[in-house]
């Protein structure tokens, strides 16, 4: 009977950050500023795309359909993360922290295919312009997307119902989310052997899709470098750099949370390195890969001054 009052926690305590009163009211106005800011830029993105055709190649298909993932990918923490600030530890049911579990490990697997999608789109775009705009076809740039969402999900169920179904003895996460490490600290049980299936299967899931793109990288830089004019090389790399800035951010930061030791960090780290991909990056891409680029500035003279014109008539 005990084992089975342990297996069922109605609800968990997320314990957030740890701050004094005058910097947390400090801290939740940034935090809130930047999340306004992050769906601001991410919607901003996926309407100059729709509105303006001088954008319709699957660069900025693809950017858009990034953008489209971070509103929801930042819109999973970032709610609890205001409300710890605002609140210090809060609690939350245990139904809703594993829904927050898997639709937040759904979205950041599905982020890992998306890059790598992309990566092939600038493979392609450059090591193989003759044929690219038959080899990424809309219909294929649909279905690559699509494939992308369907596989993020897909992977994300095991290490969900994995955790869902540990018992649980503790009730506070410590975390401002429900992630898997914080999450295995409080079981009843050794869970050992559920990191090594949560390892493995997250590990193929991003690894793999490193892998390929260091790989399709390896191939645009042998052919950049082959390209006759310096300009010409130039501009190739200009189109790569935005993606390998995202790529190095993302990677680097779940790296290390989910990859390295825990017992090698201070306590609290990992809620820091957190902040990285799941605040920080959705925050950057808008910005990283469209608002310094020449073609988005030209579209949005073009949709401005389409708006005006109407404005005029009217």
């Amino acid at each position: 009977m005990d084992h089975i009052n342990h297996t069922w926690t109605k609800s968990f305590i997320l314990a957030g950050f740890t701050l004094s009163g005058t910097l947390r009211p400090l801290a939740f106005l940034g935090t809130l500023g930047i999340y306004l800011l992050t769906l601001a830029g991410n919607l901003f993105i996926i309407v100059l795309v729709k509105a303006d055709s001088g954008l319709s190649t699957p660069m900025y298909f693809f950017i858009s359909v990034l953008s489209f993932l971070e509103l929801w990918y930042v819109s999973t923490t970032v709610p609890t993360l205001l409300h710890t600030l605002l609140h210090g530890c809060s609690p939350i049911s245990s139904a809703v922290c594993f829904i927050q579990l898997y639709v937040f490990h759904s979205l950041g697997m599905t982020e890992c295919y998306l890059l790598g999608v992309m990566a092939l789109d600038r493979y392609l775009a450059i090591c193989r312009p003759l044929h690219y705009h038959t080899l990424m076809s809309r219909q294929v740039q649909v279905w690559l997307a699509l494939a992308s969402w369907v596989a993020g999900f897909s992977a994300a169920l095991v290490p969900a119902i994995l955790t869902a179904t540990l018992p649980f003895c503790l009730k506070v996460v410590s975390h401002y989310f429900c992630d898997l490490g914080p999450l295995m600290q409080l079981a009843c049980v050794n869970a050992s052997w559920h990191a090594r299936i949560h390892g493995a299967v997250i590990g193929v899931a991003t690894g793999c899709n490193f892998v390929l793109i260091l790989g399709l990288y390896g191939g645009i830089l042998k052919a950049v470098l082959m390209l006759p004019s310096a300009s010409s090389r130039a501009k190739a790399f200009s189109t790569c750099s935005s993606h390998m800035t995202v790529v190095a951010l993302f990677y680097g930061s779940a790296f290390t949370v989910y990859v390295g030791s825990r017992g090698s960090r201070a306590e609290g780290t990992d809620k820091l390195i957190a902040l990285v991909y799941a605040l920080l990056t959705p925050f950057l891409n808008p910005i990283i890969y469209s608002l310094r680029n020449k073609e988005v500035k030209e579209a949005v003279r073009r949709v401005i001054h389409r708006i005006s014109s109407v404005l005029r008539a009217a």
